[in-house]
């Protein structure tokens, strides 16, 4: 059988491929201060317990994320699903995100829309702001404490 002959779209993919490569190579090799440079380029906010493992895991993930795209949404509840059923580490306290990061969570209240974004390190951005819980954001537009869960409606998928 002869070989075939790469195309030049073929080729481009494999450049690109090759690149990316090279760039989450680098990573592992930085000192923190290039890698926290690194991250404060592509997230908002640093994480809350950080450690080397942690940003080279969500920088690789992102810049491939950049380069290729997201995982379609079906895939990632998927994976979801498959870490809660076949995980063996068992807890008894409920996942800290309601939702996958990117998502937004819509409520009104009184009249006016609030829109609460979920972010990659499990905590949420709302009015430009970060907050750790949902009912920090909840305490924060009615100006009284809620269970954020129950108030952003989704309190039975934080228990699932």
């Amino acid at each position: 059988m002869k070989p075939r002959s790469i195309t030049p779209r073929e080729q481009r993919s494999l450049e690109k491929l090759n690149a990316v490569q090279r760039e989450v190579a680098t990573l592992h090799e930085m000192k923190m201060p290039d890698l926290w440079k690194v991250w404060d380029l592509h997230f908002a906010s640093r994480p809350v317990h950080p450690n080397r493992k942690y940003l080279t895991s969500r920088l690789s993930y992102r810049i491939q994320e950049l380069a290729f795209g997201t995982l379609p949404q079906s895939t990632r509840e998927r994976l979801v699903d498959y870490g809660q059923n076949l995980s063996k580490i068992k807890t008894n306290t409920p996942a800290k995100a309601v939702a996958m990061p990117g998502a937004t969570l819509v409520r009104e209240f009184e009249g006016k829309e609030f829109r609460v974004e979920v972010l990659a390190d499990g905590r949420y951005e709302y009015n430009q702001k970060i907050y750790r819980s949902l009912s920090a954001i909840a305490k924060n537009i009615t100006g009284t404490h809620w269970s954020g869960p129950a108030f952003f409606g989704v309190k039975n998928m934080v228990a699932a």
